[in-house]
């Protein structure tokens, strides 16, 4: 029974890279045509949504990019290798969403306080489309995001989402204006501004945990009681102490102390550390690799 090769970090990196681009070709598509239903349909609301698209682009360049560079191999002078790059590009995400909310809100105002048009009906469909394109989207970068484990490329697929949020949040807003008619010309505008709610909230979703990884937070989920019970297992090994783990973009360090009988050999307890190393890296391929430090009994 043969088992399949995990992944390695280049082939994380190019599945990253693929979503990325596809997300590109998209957003360049939907500036363009929400950029100009908005404009020929009088929604400030729908062109919110072309400039929330265009800062898509930008971010997905960096992710792009991001990841290109978290896929090289260490060299002497990053001999930790280079995926801190990775949750990098997710805070520059992050930071480029809020450049976008802060700008859309401080139109936004500028449109509620100047008279202006209803929007036109058919912007409603166009909303409808982009609706549907983006939750398309979301759904496979996410999936990628998630089995690669990339904060980046979720950081994408999150893009993808703010987009349906906003979109419907448009939408509402557009439908209140065509409904009231003449006095509610600004719904759209109340609409962009509840719009820059959900993408700060987002750009606070993409932030956090790409900073917990850039300070070296401790991952999610159960890394250290799964790497200490795998030590635990292996011959000669009496227990655990410290464990630490880190994440450094498609991959995993650990710093673990393990107790052994203190009467072996020092030769004995380099070779029960070498056992710990190839254990754990055996069970879990996503770690590069383990610091094993021998403690030995009283």
């Amino acid at each position: 029974m043969t088992t399949e090769a995990a992944p390695t970090n280049r082939e994380r990196a190019e599945r990253g890279q693929s979503s990325t681009l596809l997300g590109i070709g998209a957003n360049i598509a939907l500036v363009l045509g929400k950029g100009t239903a908005g404009v020929v349909g009088h929604s400030y609301a729908l062109i919110a949504e072309a400039i929330e698209s265009g800062t898509d682009i930008f971010s997905s360049l960096i992710v792009w990019l991001g990841l290109r560079t978290a896929a090289r191999e260490p060299n002497e002078n990053h001999p930790y290798g280079h995926g801190k790059a990775e949750p990098l590009a997710a805070i520059m995400v992050a930071v480029a969403l809020l450049g976008a909310a802060t700008y859309i809100a401080t139109e936004g105002i500028i449109h509620i306080i100047t008279p202006h048009q209803l929007p036109a009906p058919f912007t409603l469909a166009v909303l409808a489309v982009v609706i549907a394109i983006k939750e398309t989207l979301y759904r496979p970068v996410n999936k990628v995001g998630e089995e690669v484990d990339s904060n980046a490329v979720k950081a994408d697929a999150w893009h993808h989402r703010a987009d349906v949020i906003t979109s419907c949040t448009a939408f509402v807003g557009i439908s209140i204006a065509l409904i009231g008619g003449k006095g509610w010309e600004a719904a759209d505008d109340w609409a962009a501004l509840v719009a820059c709610c959900f993408i700060v909230y987002n750009a606070y979703h993409i932030f956090r945990p790409a900073f917990g990884e850039i300070m070296d937070e401790a991952p999610a989920g159960t890394w250290a009681e799964d790497i200490r019970a795998l030590a635990e297992a292996v011959p000669g090994v009496m227990a655990t102490e410290k464990c630490f783990v880190r994440k450094m973009g498609f991959e995993y360090f650990a710093d673990l102390h393990v107790i052994v009988d203190g009467r072996i050999s020092v030769r004995e307890g380099h070779n029960i550390a070498g056992a710990v190393k190839v254990t754990i890296i055996r069970a879990k391929p996503a770690v590069y690799n383990v610091l094993v430090h021998i403690e030995p009994t009283e």
